[in-house]
Protein backbone atom coordinates (compact mmCIF):
# COMPACT_ATOMS: atom_id res chain seq x y z
CA UNK A 1 0.00 0.00 0.00
CA UNK A 2 1.32 3.43 -0.95
CA UNK A 3 1.87 5.64 2.08
CA UNK A 4 -0.20 8.83 2.21
CA UNK A 5 1.97 11.72 3.33
CA UNK A 6 0.85 15.21 4.20
CA UNK A 7 2.30 17.83 1.89
CA UNK A 8 4.61 19.00 4.71
CA UNK A 9 5.83 15.51 5.57
CA UNK A 10 6.27 14.66 1.91
CA UNK A 11 8.35 17.78 1.23
CA UNK A 12 10.52 17.22 4.31
CA UNK A 13 11.21 13.56 3.55
CA UNK A 14 11.89 14.29 -0.11
CA UNK A 15 14.42 16.95 0.90
CA UNK A 16 16.21 14.53 3.21
CA UNK A 17 16.19 11.69 0.67
CA UNK A 18 17.59 13.92 -2.07
CA UNK A 19 20.17 15.39 0.29
CA UNK A 20 21.49 11.92 1.16
CA UNK A 21 21.32 10.79 -2.46
CA UNK A 22 23.58 13.69 -3.47
CA UNK A 23 25.86 13.21 -0.43
CA UNK A 24 26.65 9.60 -1.24
CA UNK A 25 28.45 10.19 -4.51
CA UNK A 26 31.34 8.19 -5.98
CA UNK A 27 33.81 9.62 -3.46
CA UNK A 28 31.91 7.89 -0.64
CA UNK A 29 31.47 4.50 -2.25
CA UNK A 30 33.81 2.65 0.12
CA UNK A 31 33.28 0.22 1.73
CA UNK A 32 30.86 -1.39 -0.69
CA UNK A 33 30.92 -4.35 -3.13
CA UNK A 34 30.19 -1.84 -5.89
CA UNK A 35 33.84 -0.78 -5.70
CA UNK A 36 34.92 -3.88 -7.60
CA UNK A 37 33.09 -3.45 -10.94
CA UNK A 38 34.27 0.18 -10.90
CA UNK A 39 37.78 -1.16 -11.47
CA UNK A 40 36.86 -2.01 -15.06
CA UNK A 41 35.77 -0.19 -18.22
CA UNK A 42 34.85 -3.07 -20.53
CA UNK A 43 31.13 -4.00 -20.62
CA UNK A 44 31.73 -7.71 -20.03
CA UNK A 45 34.31 -7.22 -17.29
CA UNK A 46 31.96 -4.86 -15.46
CA UNK A 47 28.99 -7.20 -15.88
CA UNK A 48 30.82 -10.25 -14.53
CA UNK A 49 32.50 -8.36 -11.70
CA UNK A 50 29.15 -6.83 -10.73
CA UNK A 51 27.40 -10.18 -10.80
CA UNK A 52 30.02 -11.88 -8.64
CA UNK A 53 30.16 -8.88 -6.29
CA UNK A 54 26.39 -8.87 -5.84
CA UNK A 55 26.30 -12.63 -5.14
CA UNK A 56 28.60 -12.14 -2.16
CA UNK A 57 26.92 -8.97 -0.86
CA UNK A 58 25.56 -10.33 2.40
CA UNK A 59 26.90 -10.52 5.93
CA UNK A 60 29.66 -8.49 7.54
CA UNK A 61 31.04 -5.84 5.19
CA UNK A 62 34.66 -6.62 6.12
CA UNK A 63 34.11 -10.29 5.25
CA UNK A 64 32.40 -9.30 1.99
CA UNK A 65 35.29 -7.09 0.94
CA UNK A 66 37.83 -9.77 1.91
CA UNK A 67 36.28 -12.51 -0.24
CA UNK A 68 35.67 -10.15 -3.16
CA UNK A 69 39.28 -9.00 -3.06
CA UNK A 70 40.32 -12.64 -3.18
CA UNK A 71 38.02 -13.47 -6.11
CA UNK A 72 39.06 -10.40 -8.08
CA UNK A 73 42.71 -11.23 -7.50
CA UNK A 74 41.99 -14.64 -9.01
CA UNK A 75 40.10 -13.14 -11.98
CA UNK A 76 42.88 -10.66 -12.66
CA UNK A 77 42.71 -7.81 -15.15
CA UNK A 78 39.79 -9.27 -17.13
CA UNK A 79 36.97 -11.18 -15.40
CA UNK A 80 35.55 -11.91 -18.86
CA UNK A 81 38.76 -13.58 -20.07
CA UNK A 82 38.91 -15.52 -16.83
CA UNK A 83 35.35 -16.82 -17.28
CA UNK A 84 35.76 -17.68 -20.95
CA UNK A 85 38.96 -19.62 -20.25
CA UNK A 86 37.67 -21.17 -17.05
CA UNK A 87 38.64 -24.76 -16.36
CA UNK A 88 37.46 -26.54 -13.25
CA UNK A 89 40.55 -28.72 -13.08
CA UNK A 90 42.96 -25.83 -13.51
CA UNK A 91 41.02 -23.54 -11.16
CA UNK A 92 40.34 -25.82 -8.18
CA UNK A 93 43.59 -24.86 -6.46
CA UNK A 94 42.74 -21.14 -6.89
CA UNK A 95 39.49 -21.53 -4.96
CA UNK A 96 40.60 -23.74 -2.07
CA UNK A 97 39.81 -21.02 0.49
CA UNK A 98 37.19 -19.13 -1.54
CA UNK A 99 34.24 -19.59 0.78
CA UNK A 100 31.83 -17.12 2.35
CA UNK A 101 29.23 -17.95 4.97
CA UNK A 102 26.77 -20.29 3.16
CA UNK A 103 29.00 -20.64 0.08
CA UNK A 104 31.64 -23.34 -0.23
CA UNK A 105 34.56 -23.24 -2.63
CA UNK A 106 32.73 -25.92 -4.64
CA UNK A 107 29.73 -23.58 -4.96
CA UNK A 108 32.02 -20.83 -6.24
CA UNK A 109 33.54 -23.13 -8.86
CA UNK A 110 30.04 -24.21 -9.96
CA UNK A 111 29.03 -20.59 -10.50
CA UNK A 112 32.06 -19.79 -12.63
CA UNK A 113 31.48 -22.88 -14.72
CA UNK A 114 27.83 -21.83 -15.09
CA UNK A 115 28.85 -18.33 -16.13
CA UNK A 116 31.14 -19.74 -18.81
CA UNK A 117 28.20 -21.70 -20.23
CA UNK A 118 25.95 -18.60 -20.17
CA UNK A 119 28.49 -16.44 -22.02
CA UNK A 120 29.18 -19.16 -24.57
CA UNK A 121 25.44 -19.66 -25.18
CA UNK A 122 23.93 -16.17 -24.87
CA UNK A 123 26.85 -13.77 -25.16
CA UNK A 124 26.16 -11.99 -21.86
CA UNK A 125 24.02 -12.06 -18.75
CA UNK A 126 22.01 -9.20 -20.23
CA UNK A 127 20.94 -11.22 -23.23
CA UNK A 128 19.89 -14.11 -20.99
CA UNK A 129 17.85 -11.75 -18.80
CA UNK A 130 16.15 -10.07 -21.75
CA UNK A 131 14.73 -13.43 -22.83
CA UNK A 132 12.40 -13.15 -19.83
CA UNK A 133 11.89 -9.37 -19.79
CA UNK A 134 8.72 -7.47 -20.73
CA UNK A 135 8.87 -3.69 -20.88
CA UNK A 136 5.19 -3.46 -19.87
CA UNK A 137 5.67 -5.39 -16.62
CA UNK A 138 5.34 -3.23 -13.48
CA UNK A 139 8.40 -4.87 -11.90
CA UNK A 140 11.12 -7.36 -12.80
CA UNK A 141 9.61 -10.06 -10.58
CA UNK A 142 8.88 -12.58 -13.34
CA UNK A 143 12.11 -11.90 -15.24
CA UNK A 144 14.18 -12.31 -12.07
CA UNK A 145 12.43 -15.60 -11.28
CA UNK A 146 13.28 -17.17 -14.64
CA UNK A 147 16.74 -15.58 -14.86
CA UNK A 148 17.67 -16.82 -11.40
CA UNK A 149 16.22 -20.27 -12.09
CA UNK A 150 18.20 -20.55 -15.32
CA UNK A 151 21.43 -19.56 -13.59
CA UNK A 152 20.81 -22.05 -10.81
CA UNK A 153 20.17 -24.89 -13.26
CA UNK A 154 23.24 -24.14 -15.37
CA UNK A 155 25.40 -23.88 -12.23
CA UNK A 156 24.28 -27.22 -10.80
CA UNK A 157 24.39 -29.08 -14.10
CA UNK A 158 27.68 -30.79 -13.30
CA UNK A 159 27.43 -30.38 -9.51
CA UNK A 160 25.06 -31.32 -6.75
CA UNK A 161 22.38 -28.87 -5.63
CA UNK A 162 23.65 -27.34 -2.39
CA UNK A 163 22.15 -24.95 0.15
CA UNK A 164 24.76 -22.42 -0.92
CA UNK A 165 23.71 -22.50 -4.58
CA UNK A 166 20.04 -22.33 -3.59
CA UNK A 167 20.84 -19.25 -1.50
CA UNK A 168 22.71 -17.68 -4.40
CA UNK A 169 19.67 -17.89 -6.66
CA UNK A 170 16.51 -17.15 -4.63
CA UNK A 171 12.98 -17.29 -6.04
CA UNK A 172 10.93 -14.09 -6.28
CA UNK A 173 7.81 -16.24 -6.87
CA UNK A 174 8.28 -17.76 -3.40
CA UNK A 175 8.37 -14.36 -1.72
CA UNK A 176 12.12 -13.89 -1.35
CA UNK A 177 13.23 -10.26 -1.35
CA UNK A 178 15.99 -11.32 -3.78
CA UNK A 179 18.21 -8.62 -2.31
CA UNK A 180 21.38 -9.57 -4.16
CA UNK A 181 19.63 -10.03 -7.50
CA UNK A 182 17.84 -6.68 -7.16
CA UNK A 183 21.18 -5.13 -6.25
CA UNK A 184 22.76 -6.48 -9.43
CA UNK A 185 19.80 -5.13 -11.43
CA UNK A 186 20.23 -1.70 -9.86
CA UNK A 187 23.89 -1.59 -10.82
CA UNK A 188 23.18 -2.71 -14.40
CA UNK A 189 20.05 -0.64 -15.14
CA UNK A 190 20.42 2.69 -13.34
CA UNK A 191 22.92 5.29 -14.54
CA UNK A 192 24.67 7.82 -12.30
CA UNK A 193 28.04 8.16 -10.55
CA UNK A 194 27.50 4.86 -8.75
CA UNK A 195 25.48 2.68 -11.10
CA UNK A 196 26.52 1.72 -14.63
CA UNK A 197 23.38 1.81 -16.79
CA UNK A 198 24.71 -0.91 -19.10
CA UNK A 199 21.34 -2.64 -19.56
CA UNK A 200 19.65 0.22 -21.37
CA UNK A 201 16.69 -1.89 -22.51
CA UNK A 202 15.29 -2.04 -18.96
CA UNK A 203 13.45 0.85 -17.32
CA UNK A 204 14.61 2.09 -13.90
CA UNK A 205 11.04 2.39 -12.60
CA UNK A 206 10.73 -1.42 -12.88
CA UNK A 207 13.53 -1.96 -10.36
CA UNK A 208 12.84 -2.90 -6.76
CA UNK A 209 14.95 -1.75 -3.84
CA UNK A 210 17.39 -4.42 -2.63
CA UNK A 211 16.13 -4.93 0.92
CA UNK A 212 18.48 -6.05 3.68
CA UNK A 213 18.40 -5.49 7.43
CA UNK A 214 19.79 -1.94 7.08
CA UNK A 215 17.23 -0.93 4.46
CA UNK A 216 14.40 -2.57 6.41
CA UNK A 217 15.30 -0.82 9.68
CA UNK A 218 15.62 2.66 8.15
CA UNK A 219 12.47 2.26 6.04
CA UNK A 220 10.43 1.14 9.05
CA UNK A 221 11.67 4.21 10.90
CA UNK A 222 10.67 6.43 7.94
CA UNK A 223 7.31 4.63 7.70
CA UNK A 224 8.10 3.55 4.14
CA UNK A 225 6.98 0.03 5.03
CA UNK A 226 4.47 -1.57 7.35
CA UNK A 227 5.85 -5.08 6.79
CA UNK A 228 7.60 -6.82 9.68
CA UNK A 229 9.68 -9.32 7.72
CA UNK A 230 12.08 -8.80 4.83
CA UNK A 231 10.34 -10.13 1.72
CA UNK A 232 9.45 -9.35 -1.87
CA UNK A 233 6.30 -7.65 -0.58
CA UNK A 234 8.38 -5.38 1.65
CA UNK A 235 10.62 -4.48 -1.31
CA UNK A 236 7.54 -3.66 -3.41
CA UNK A 237 5.98 -1.55 -0.65
CA UNK A 238 9.15 0.47 -0.02
CA UNK A 239 9.70 1.00 -3.75
CA UNK A 240 6.12 2.11 -4.31
CA UNK A 241 6.43 4.60 -1.46
CA UNK A 242 9.71 5.91 -2.86
CA UNK A 243 7.90 6.49 -6.17
CA UNK A 244 6.06 9.29 -4.36
CA UNK A 245 9.40 11.13 -4.41
CA UNK A 246 10.73 9.93 -7.76
CA UNK A 247 8.32 7.88 -9.91
CA UNK A 248 10.89 7.41 -12.69
CA UNK A 249 13.89 6.33 -10.61
CA UNK A 250 12.77 5.38 -7.07
CA UNK A 251 15.67 3.00 -6.37
CA UNK A 252 18.23 5.80 -6.67
CA UNK A 253 17.86 6.24 -2.89
CA UNK A 254 19.01 2.67 -2.13
CA UNK A 255 22.74 3.27 -1.69
CA UNK A 256 22.24 6.22 0.64
CA UNK A 257 19.62 4.51 2.81
CA UNK A 258 21.75 1.37 3.07
CA UNK A 259 24.93 3.22 4.03
CA UNK A 260 23.15 5.40 6.56
CA UNK A 261 22.20 2.14 8.27
CA UNK A 262 25.63 0.52 7.80
CA UNK A 263 27.49 3.54 9.11
CA UNK A 264 24.97 4.15 11.91
CA UNK A 265 24.35 7.69 10.69
CA UNK A 266 21.31 9.75 11.58
CA UNK A 267 18.83 10.08 8.75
Amino acid sequence: MTKKYSNLDKAKLKRRLNYHYRYFDNSKISPDPLEFPHRFTNFYDIEISAFISSLFAYGNIQQIMKILNKLHDVMGESPYDFVMNFSRKQSESLFLDAYHRFYTSEDVIAVYEGLKKVYETYGSLKYLFILYYFDTAPTLKSAIHFFSDNLFNVSVKNYKSTNGLKFMFPDSFKGSACKRMNLFMRWMVRKDELDFGLWKEIKPHQLLIPVDTHIAAICKELKLTTKKNVSWLMAEEITNNLKVFDPIDPVKYDFAICHIGMRKMKF
